[in-house]
């Protein structure tokens, strides 16, 4: 379920980046979240044993739920797009003075 909801929220982006202002950096978002996606693909496809569904809903893991998993995988995702707009309006900022 992780893989289904880093797609998405990389296809949602990536909608949004064609209406949104460049000053909103949605295609440096919309990167990471396809990376993030496709990261998890060639885990899944690498790590099909062929027995069992494709898409889980429940890990092993620490996160047992699929799709909290997924919205956790998110959160760095979103902090990083963050810290690059905070940058990227103090360096505009400093430049303008």
């Amino acid at each position: 379920m992780w893989l289904i909801t880093s797609f998405v929220a990389a296809i949602l982006v990536t909608a949004l980046w064609a209406y949104a202002p460049k000053k909103y950096k949605l295609s440096f978002l919309a990167l990471m979240l396809w990376g993030l996606a496709v990261m998890i693909l060639v885990d899944h496809v690498m790590g099909y044993e062929g027995s069992g569904s494709f898409l889980e809903m429940e890990t092993e893991g620490l996160i047992e739920n699929g799709t909290v998993l997924g919205i956790a995988m998110l959160i760095p995702v979103f902090i990083i797009w963050e810290i690059a707009l905070v940058i990227s309006k103090t360096k505009g900022e400093i430049t303008t003075r």
